[in-house]
């Protein structure tokens, strides 16, 4: 397997991301102020991640991190804050790339598992995706914490709660292909295409979209 430690591709968790879809009635049952400071990380994360260039990223993930920090430091409670700052923490590193990326995605998983600490099925499970997309493209021991194992445990986990969710089918497809599982990759990637429209998360959506196509494209060559 190929370890990318320089190439993270977050969502939401969209993660990035892959981050992570958040339905209407997780968004009522939040504060306000959570609800808001979640909007703003998911709104920020896509632009910069889908409209800056490359060469701008870096800096602005950065300012976001600090951004999602203060939020967590606002409402220590709200599990969707820690993923979010997982996600951006994340991303970071991507951008970041060099040694300079292992201290940051140690950073992401703190925020991930403290998420999940909190709420696992918070954001649709977007903590198990994301900390699962964390081990299986940072490197493992000695140099950091990737396992593929603890991967794969946890992206199921992630599909277990989003079964047909964007993210969690987008980084388990592409796990699949990381173990040279194409066949079960391009099965994941074709249901990613299905998945339901996330009101609000319109550009990343666009933007995981073309990310699940051009792997698919990928595979079929």
């Amino acid at each position: 397997m190929t370890h990318r430690l320089a190439t993270f591709r977050f969502a939401a968790l969209s993660v990035l991301a892959a981050l992570a879809a958040w339905p209407a009635a997780s968004a009522l049952a939040m504060e306000p102020e959570v609800a808001d400071a979640l909007s703003g990380l998911q709104s920020r994360w896509a632009e910069i991640r889908y409209d800056l260039p490359e060469n701008q990223q870096e800096d602005a993930y950065a300012a976001l991190a600090e951004r999602a920090e203060q939020a967590v430091a606002a409402h220590p409670d709200a599990a969707e804050l820690h993923a979010w700052a997982g996600i951006v923490r994340s991303t970071q590193a991507g951008a970041s790339g060099g040694l300079s990326a292992l201290n940051l995605v140690k950073q992401a998983r703190e925020e991930l598992e403290a998420s999940l600490s909190l709420d696992p099925l918070a954001l649709d499970g977007a903590a198990y995706t994301s900390l699962g997309a964390l081990y299986y493209q940072v490197p493992g021991w000695p140099v950091s914490f990737g396992d593929d194992e603890k991967a794969e445990r946890y992206l199921k986990r992630g599909l277990g709660v989003s079964p047909d969710g964007l993210d969690s089918l987008y980084f388990w497809g592409d796990y699949l292909h990381e173990q040279g599982r194409d066949q079960e990759a391009r099965q994941a990637l074709r249901h990613a295409l299905e998945a339901a429209p996330r009101p609000g998360r319109e550009r990343a959506d666009a933007g995981r979209r073309q990310e699940v196509q051009a792997l698919l494209e990928q595979l079929d060559h």
